[in-house]
């Protein structure tokens, strides 16, 4: 008799291993087991299988539940950071309405001014403003603008893109004259333009370094002045002048008379070419001409001992010996510079070329297009070819 009713129906049952088929099919019917502790071995693998089964159901369903959990938490982490994504970036369909000043001040970066704008209710968001000024790598000028309220941002971009939109700062560009500086400054600081020519009459009194010798021409630095918030013409003069200063020592220019010297050959190259590859050959003409002790003979610095443009200097003016800038009468540099040079024309005059050219000509008003000669035959050529193309171009 078996030892339970387990064991009973174990001794007289044929089992059928799964998979194996049946009797009925054909199949082989297993071994019936030799002993009692095998029946009981057999049925202790059947129940761990059929439990190792009901563990991986478990386990199966776990990881379904878990990753729909998981898919789902995914899709609402993507579908709120394009909720915040769309929020950050939103904008005003524009035109907008009233008037806002709103002022940029020098140094001011993207950020800086779309917070600017935010709070006085330009635009609706900042990175509306800042992603239009990264993709389109924009230039923002300083200055007060005139805006509305709920602008567009591309609009206002627009606005602060273009310098002739800024009231109060003046630009000074390289190649301009004090004259035209000054003039410009008086307009935009509402200072009168009689107070800065008293200053540059009484030769930049406590203004000036030494080596200028007096004269403002040429110790202006180009760059971007909030003249309407100084106070007198003697602070705009004096920030100029001390911004010049400290770019040549920047750039390494020798102190004393050899600083003013790179300022008259820099004033000259920047006034004669229009691009800054030729001021390297333009400066190389200037020494070796001084070397083999000719006249300089340019017509810039004969056009600003007439305060006149080069294109405007007749032959009287040329054979002019009383104007101390005829560089085609009087041997060797002009008194002063011409212009204020930019900081390409500083570094040519310091570092000109290599060559053994003595003259130029530009042969394409248009392109600037310049031709340098060594001889006086070839420089004839490129003379008669200016000559051409004023016949053909100009009335």
């Amino acid at each position: 008799m078996s030892d339970n009713i387990h064991d009973f129906f174990d001794e007289n049952t044929h089992w059928v291993e799964q998979g194996t088929g049946s009797l009925e099919g054909g199949g082989t019917p297993p071994k019936p087991p030799k002993s009692r502790r095998e029946m009981r071995k057999r049925r202790k693998q059947r129940k761990q299988k059929r439990f190792g089964v009901i563990i991986a159901v478990i386990v199966t369903i776990a990881v379904i539940v878990g990753g729909g959990y998981l898919a789902v938490s995914k899709l609402h982490d993507i579908r709120d950071s394009q909720s915040q994504a769309n929020a950050a970036v939103e904008d005003y369909p524009g035109p907008g309405y009233g008037e806002v000043t709103f002022t940029v001040s020098e140094g001011q970066g993207a950020m800086e001014i779309a917070k600017s704008l935010l709070k006085a209710e330009v635009i609706k968001s900042t990175d509306a403003f800042t992603s239009l000024v990264s993709a389109n790598d924009s230039k923002l000028y300083p200055g007060t603008f005139t805006l509305k309220k709920h602008m567009a941002a591309s609009d206002v971009l627009t606005i602060l893109t273009d310098s002739s939109k800024a009231a109060g700062f003046l630009e000074v560009r390289p190649g301009e004259r004090v004259s035209a500086v000054i003039t410009d400054a008086a307009t935009l600081s509402g200072i009168a333009q009689s107070d800065f020519e008293a200053i540059i009459n009484n030769k930049g009194d406590g203004i000036l370094p030494a080596e200028a010798n007096g004269s403002f021409e040429g110790w202006l630095e180009p760059g971007t002045y909030n003249v309407k918030g100084m106070n007198s013409a003697s602070d705009i003069l004096k920030d100029m002048v001390d911004k010049r200063v400290a770019k040549l020592d920047d750039l390494g220019v020798p102190s004393g008379a050899d600083r003013e010297r790179v300022m008259i050959i820099a004033s000259i190259a920047e006034a004669e070419v229009n691009k800054a590859d030729y001021y390297g050959k333009v400066t190389r003409v200037i020494e070796n001409r001084l070397a083999q002790g000719m006249s300089l003979g340019m017509d810039s610095t004969v056009a600003y001992g007439n305060n006149v443009q080069p294109a405007d200097v007749t032959t009287a003016m040329l054979q002019d010996e009383s104007n101390p800038y005829n560089t085609y009468k009087i041997a060797g540099l002009p008194p002063t510079p011409i212009s204020n040079p930019g900081d390409n024309a500083i570094q040519a005059a310091m570092n000109p070329e290599s060559g053994d050219w003595l003259y130029f000509c530009t042969v394409n008003l248009d392109t600037g297009e310049t031709k340098f000669a060594t001889t006086a035959e070839e420089h004839d050529k490129n003379v008669a070819e200016l000559r051409q193309w004023q016949a053909e171009n100009q009335q």
